[in-house]
């Protein structure tokens, strides 16, 4: 420890100079120097330069004592607390005497202390972009200095929901709302929308609490709450809302623009009254088109610009409301002077005329005004008029007679009108015309749109959205847990006052002609709103300007960086480009596409068109927040943990419920259009998006829901109708982890048209501890394999001792309730005979007996290898089921599962039956056909016919040889190289015997018949009495003596493999698949060696054989 504040003496022990911070200010004046740095050390209490420096390797005293084992001793200790730091030197140990004990985990797992310092010293920086005079300046040598967020919740929260929330509705439309609407139904749609954003910032509220909050604020907690699927949806949805919402802004600072502040400015005039309309759209979208041009370039020079701008356009809004309640004040004692001229009880535009009177005194002379000439065909009194202005007189009116008139009473109630109809005032009188002349042409206020309940509250929704606008700018608060609820609930309640305060002062104060007055046509073409502002209509109109203007230039801000957050979590693969940008991180091309967007808003033109896409939008994402929240406090998860505490699931759902029927109410043609937006991109997501694990609570709901369906399973055994292969696939791998045969999956693909459960299982010899590593490895390489394949299941690999035990471990434990395996399928061991000893076959064997006695099916492929992979069709060809023992129908369910796959698609189903004796034949094959009819299967049935002959010379050398083989295994403890070569010689032996035999041997000719007659029914029992005869056997025995010692067992057994594989081969040699019943091993245990030879021989001379042995349960029913 050094002193460097101008005492040079050595200093005592660290140990007797650290004080409690803040205390003689040990922080600022103390340093710890790493001991190998000290190049030029005090000794012997000689004194240094009293000028004495720090060095660049000093660290302060708080930090020391905070990670006191990182300096001191020249050896870097743990660099990060958090795990699996890849910046952590391995090679370094933990050094420490306290925690010696973790000292081998201290590479994985970081020191408590040392987690929670660097947890308290986080901070969440803004994902804003860096400045290209910023980059430009922390180019230097000297980069600046980033300094912590410090917006609280005023700043930070409460002030720019305010700014987004009130916009350019409130100026334009709220007081046409109300005149339609009237004060009830203006009242009802306020309450309706203010409604559902409360019950959305609650959920919203609750999300934000739990847990930080990074920026990205909306999309962040949709998608991190209902995974990337609805995350990736939403955030769509809420990024075209943000584009559209943009449009809206622009439209509306143009239409201030050409109808209140520059009349003169537009483009195209309209010749005539009706023309007007389209006029104002076509000027709109070519000012539109500019201003988004000009937006975006002001957007994409620097965003700084835009920033320091918005205090400006937050202080207009506040003034403009301010002027409002001024002016409202105002009325009580001094009433605006806004004439409204009327004829009879139609309102009148008044900018084509000057007076409002039909005649006009000059100097004694009755004249008439320009109104006169307007409905006259001439100047003169004796013109001819129309007959609606001859009949009825021309009134003033005044358009805000203040709030104390009683005009209240005139507006509570709803005025809707169709397109095209004439504001009309009641309570004037007015002598209808009885002609039909058109009114078209007459300086008349026609409505430009119809109006009804369920169109307006579309249309006012967006003035009660930018709720999320205190959650986006997360990263820039102080505390944002406690900011972004207060903030947001205190600016809904704000602005929700605001609302229903000028739905009420506007009813009470302005005559509802004028409120039903979109464009202020019978005012000169003023804004409504603005002439009851004080102290002039002017701050309303600048003022709704600049913040339309800075509300349009926020949006075109915000909703590229949202699609750039979006692209850059990969999981819409095609907007992956919108994540790139200038060097220093401007979304560039996030933002032409937000740029070409707005512009299809800019040409529909409309206002009142693009309001309700938006609402769409925006009501989609707030319904999916309240849902987020609903499902994650129905889940209870472990770690769903809010700080704000007062919301409740049945609010969410409420807030859903509400967002889902205003979706209806505002369009439901656009709600159908939103949806299936969003539905597509949720589909493409799951189909081809990036898999991504975010803890979100539609996996939470999985699981739920996966464990009520497990725990009603558990009830009972599955019904025959319901029973569905549930396989256990075991898989060998070779050495280095990877699948021997990979076709057994292709296999379980084709046969999951089932759509039961897989279990892909595999055994390693060994113990976990040492071959844990090599299981990862299994389970990564049988994953990929599964996904090449598309094999849909779970992977299990075990560690076990030896692998009799692994299989049986895995037979037993594998699946979880009623959702275990029922099936297991295998591969036939080819090399059984030449496996180390035994093992091998002794494996498969206590396999089959281990399955039997589970009740669990049991499949096992004969030349696996051969097997046709996924890709392959056959164009043609057979599956053919040799039924020998019934066993549960197992046997002609699975050629029906594999012929839905497109590889067994175009193959034929055929049936053998084998009779027996004693057995009609004729009667079998009918009853054969009934039973497939009642189980819905076409297949061709054949019965064959099997002679009970004399036992062939090839049966008893086959069987001679199994036995001597067998036999020289017990008494013979041979080496493995020997043993090898014993199996290799018997191997050979065998097949010079068998090519004798087949060559002295020959089948008869009625070998195989089709049909049993009485004739031959007799004769075959006088050949069986003789060849059973004592002299018979003797005359056998006679050819070789050795014969006569053989096991009979085993002589009847083999002859049955060797006449059934005759039998199937004649008819099923070019078969594309052939099943057929599996026999049971022997109960002794003497003979299972035998045992595989006797399958062996069944199955020689196929090229796919397909193996079964049923559970001992029925899979398949004849009824309904």
């Amino acid at each position: 420890v050094q002193r460097f504040a101008g005492d040079a003496r050595p200093a005592p022990r660290l140990q007797s100079q650290t004080e409690p911070p803040g205390r003689g200010g040990m922080s600022q004046r103390f340093l710890v120097t790493a001991v190998h740095s000290r190049r030029d050390g005090l000794q012997n209490g000689d004194s240094n330069d009293s000028s004495l420096t720090p060095r660049q390797n000093t660290v302060p005293i708080l930090q020391y004592l905070r990670e006191p084992n990182r300096y001191g001793d020249g050896i870097p200790k743990e660099s990060s607390p958090f795990i699996n730091n890849t910046d952590i030197d391995k090679g370094n140990l933990y050094e420490g005497k306290n925690l010696a004990l973790f000292e081998e985990e201290m590479d994985r797992n970081p020191m408590v202390s040392s987690l929670l310092n660097r947890l308290a010293n986080y901070t969440n920086l803004t994902q804003g972009v860096r400045e290209h005079e910023e980059a430009e300046n922390n180019e230097g040598p000297r980069k600046k200095e980033i300094k912590a967020p410090r917006m609280g919740t005023f700043i930070g929260v409460y002030l720019p929901c305010l700014q987004n929330i009130l916009g350019v509705i409130l100026f334009l439309r709220l007081t046409w709302i109300v005149g339609a609407a009237g004060i009830f139904g203006s009242f009802w749609i306020v309450f309706m929308c203010c409604a559902c954003t409360l019950l959305t910032a609650i959920s919203m509220s609750a999300i934000a609490t739990n847990g930080v909050v990074p920026a990205g604020g909306s999309y962040y907690m949709i998608s991190r709450s209902l995974g990337p699927e609805f995350g990736g949806a939403v955030g769509i949805c809420f990024y075209l809302g943000t584009t559209f919402a943009g449009a809206m802004y622009i439209l509306g600072t143009i239409e201030i623009l050409l109808t209140y502040i520059v009349p003169s400015a537009a483009i195209f005039k309209a010749q005539d009254p009706s023309e007007e309309n389209t006029a104002l759209l076509n000027n709109m979208r070519v000012y539109g088109t500019c201003a988004i041009t000009l937006m975006a370039t002001v957007v994409f020079v620097g965003v700084k610009y835009v920033n320091k701008l918005a205090l400006v356009f937050l202080a207009c809004v506040i003034l403009s409301i301010l002027a409002i309640y001024a002016g409202v004040i105002k009325t009580a004692f001094n009433p605006p002077d806004f004439p409204v001229c009327m004829l009879g009880n139609r309102t009148l535009a008044w900018q084509t005329f000057d007076v409002c009177a039909k005649f006009s005194i000059e100097g004694n002379e009755t004249v008439t005004t320009q109104l006169w000439q307007l409905f006259c065909d001439s100047p003169y009194l004796n013109a001819t008029c129309n007959e609606y202005f001859n009949l009825n007189n021309v009134t003033v009116i005044q358009g805000i007679p203040g709030i104390a008139s009683g005009v209240i009473v005139d507006n509570i109630w709803s005025t809707y009108g169709s397109q095209g109809e004439m504001l009309e005032k009641e309570g004037i009188p007015s002598v209808p015309a009885s002609g039909d002349a058109p009114d078209t042409g007459l300086p008349y206020v026609f409505s430009d749109i119809a109006t009804y309940f369920t169109m307006l509250v579309g249309i006012y929704f967006p003035s009660v959205t930018g709720i999320m606008a205190g959650s986006n700018r997360s990263g820039d608060l102080k505390d944002a847990q406690k900011s972004i609820p207060t903030g947001t609930l205190l600016a809904i309640i704000t602005t929700s006052f605001i609302y229903f305060t000028c739905i009420i002062l506007f009813g009470a104060c302005i005559e509802g002609v004028l409120l039903r007055d979109k464009f202020g046509e019978s005012v000169n073409g003023n804004l409504v709103i603005g002439m009851l502002a004080w102290p002039s209509p002017w701050v309303i109109v600048i003022g709704s300007f600049f913040s339309t203007c800075g509300a349009g230039l926020q949006s075109l801000t915000g909703a590229p960086r949202l699609m750039q957050a979006i692209a850059r979590d990969g999981i819409v693969p095609f907007l992956r480009v919108f994540g790139h940008g200038k060097a220093n991180g401007e979304p560039t091309w996030a933002l032409l596409l937000t740029a070409g967007i707005c512009e299809i808003g800019i040409l529909i033109a409309s206002l009142d068109s693009v309001a309700p896409i938006l609402s769409m939008f925006f009501l989609m994402c707030y319904m999916f927040v309240n849902l987020a929240c609903a499902l994650q406090t129905l889940l209870k998860t472990p770690n769903w943990r809010p700080r704000f505490k007062y919301y409740h699931w049945t609010l969410s759902f409420l807030g859903m419920s509400l967002c889902l029927a205003l979706m209806f109410i505002c369009s439901w043609y656009y709600a159908l259009v939103a949806m299936v937006i969003a539905g597509c991109i949720y589909k493409y997501i799951e189909y081809r998006g990036a898999e991504k694990e975010w803890g979100d609570g539609i996996r939470g709901l999985s699981l739920n829901a996966a464990r009520y369906a497990l725990l009603r399973l558990e009830d009972g055994p599955p019904h025959t109708k319901n029973w569905r292969p549930q396989l256990l696939i075991l898989l060998n791998l070779d050495a280095e982890q990877n699948v021997k045969h990979p076709r057994l999956l292709s296999l379980t693909t084709q046969l999951k048209a089932g759509k039961g459960l897989s279990i892909v299982g595999s055994v390693l010899e060994g113990t976990f501890l040492e071959r844990h590593a090599d299981v990862q490895s299994a389970e990564q390489n049988i994953k990929s394999l599964m996904g090449l394949e598309k094999t849909k299941g779970f992977c299990q690999v075990v560690v076990s001792s030896n692998r009799r035990d692994g299989v049986s471990h895995l037979t037993q434990s594998s699946g979880l309730g009623g959702m275990k395996p029922n099936t297991v399928l295998v591969t036939w061991p080819e090399l059984w005979r030449q496996s180390d000893g035994p093992t091998g076959w002794k494996n498969f064997v206590d396999m089959v007996r281990e399955t039997t006695a589970a009740h669990q099916a049991l499949l096992v492929t004969k030349n696996i290898d051969s097997f046709p992979p996924n890709q392959e069709r056959f164009a043609g060809g057979t599956i053919d089921i040799w039924w020998i023992v019934h066993d549960g129908g197992l046997l002609m369910l699975l050629p029906f599962l594999l012929s839905q796959h497109k590889v067994w698609r175009k193959c034929k189903m055929r049936i053998f039956t084998v009779a027996q004796i004693d057995d009609n034949s004729i009667q079998m094959k009918k009853d054969l056909h009934l039973f497939l009819y009642q189980l819905r299967l076409d297949a061709e049935v054949e019965v064959v016919e099997m002679l009970d002959n004399d036992i062939s010379a090839f049966t008893y050398e086959r069987t001679l040889v199994m036995e001597q083989r067998s036999q020289m295994l017990k008494q013979m403890q041979l080496s493995k190289n020997e043993r090898e070569r014993e199996a290799q010689l018997i191997h050979d032996r065998n097949a010079a015997a068998h090519s004798s035999a087949a060559a002295k041997v020959s089948l008869a000719p009625e070998g195989v018949h089709m049909t049993w007659t009485k004739e031959k029914i007799s004769a075959e029992k006088n050949r069986n009495k003789e060849s059973l005869s004592p002299e018979g056997v003797r005359d056998i025995f006679n050819m070789k003596p050795e014969w006569g010692n053989l096991n009979q067992s085993n002589v009847r057994r083999m002859h049955t493999a060797v006449r059934l594989n005759e039998v199937v081969v004649n008819k099923s040699q070019d078969a594309r698949l052939v099943l057929l019943n599996m026999p049971g091993p022997p109960k002794n245990r003497q003979g299972d060696e035998n045992y595989m030879e006797f399958l062996e021989v069944l199955t020689e001379g196929l090229n796919r054989v397909l193996m079964v042995r049923g559970g001992g349960s029925e899979v398949i029913t004849i009824y309904s």
